[in-house]
C-alpha cells in the first residue's frame, strides 16, 4: 500500500507501520527551516516508514540522517522508502532505541514518539500498532527519555535542537531549552 507526505509517495504497512499524516508535514517544514542550506547531521527518532527522514533528505541534499526505530518492520519499510527516493546513500536507517544506535553527534533531532496514554483510547488510531501510539504512564515517558539522552550532550552538537511532534503541532528547543520543553510538555498534558 501506499500514501502520500510531503508531496512523496511512500510505501506503507498498514498495521504494521503507522502511516504518516499530513499533521507531521509541520514537523519537517520547521526542522527545514532550521537547517537551511546547511550541511548538518539529523536524528530522526522513531522514524516509522521513514516518511520524515525521506522528505528531509530529498528536500535538503546536504544533509546527512539516521533514522531508528525499535520496531524492525518500520526499519524495513524505512529502508525501502530511502531506496525508492534515491536517499539511501544519506539516510541511514538503524534498528534500535532513540538515539542508541547513531554513531555521531547530530546537529538536529527529529521525532514522532508514541505519546498518547495508555489509558486514553482513541478510535481513530484504531488501524495502527499500539506500540507506535500509546505510551505508559502519562503517555510522556518516551519524550522524557528522549530529552534525557539529548541533554547529556553526547549525541547531540553544542547549539543543536530538538523538534519533537505533540498533539498535531511541533514543538522546539536548542539544547539549553530541554528542561523547557519538557515542562512545556507535561504542562499540556496535565491540561488536557
Amino acid at each position: 500500500m501506499r500514501t502520500t507526505f510531503y508531496d512523496l509517495d511512500l510505501l506503507t504497512s498498514p498495521g504494521r507501520v503507522f502511516i504518516p499524516r499530513a499533521a507531521t508535514e509541520h514537523l519537517v517544514d520547521a526542522a527545514l527551516d532550521r537547517i537551511d542550506g546547511k550541511p548538518v547531521r539529523v536524528a530522526d527518532v522513531g522514524t516509522g516508514t521513514g516518511a520524515v527522514a525521506v522528505a528531509l533528505a530529498v528536500n535538503r541534499p546536504a544533509i546527512e540522517v539516521w533514522a531508528t526505530d525499535t520496531s524492525e518492520d518500520a526499519v524495513q519499510l524505512a529502508r525501502a522508502n530511502a531506496e525508492l527516493h534515491g536517499v539511501a546513500d544519506r539516510v541511514h536507517v538503524l534498528h534500535g532505541d532513540l538515539l542508541g544506535p547513531v554513531p555521531t553527534p547530530v546537529d538536529v533531532v527529529v521525532a514522532n514518539l508514541p505519546y498518547l496514554p495508555a489509558s486514553k483510547h482513541d478510535a481513530a488510531y484504531d488501524d495502527e500498532p499500539p506500540e507506535a501510539i500509546y505510551a505508559p504512564g502519562d503517555g510522556l515517558d518516551p519524550y522524557r527519555r528522549l530529552l534525557d539522552v539529548c541533554r547529556e550532550g553526547k549525541l547531540v552538537s553544542p547549539g543543536g535542537t530538538v523538534f519533537i511532534q505533540f498533539h498535531r503541532e511541533p514543538l522546539e528547543a536548542d539544547c539549553w531549552q530541554l528542561e523547557d520543553l519538557r515542562d512545556q510538555l507535561e504542562a499540556q498534558t496535565a491540561a488536557a
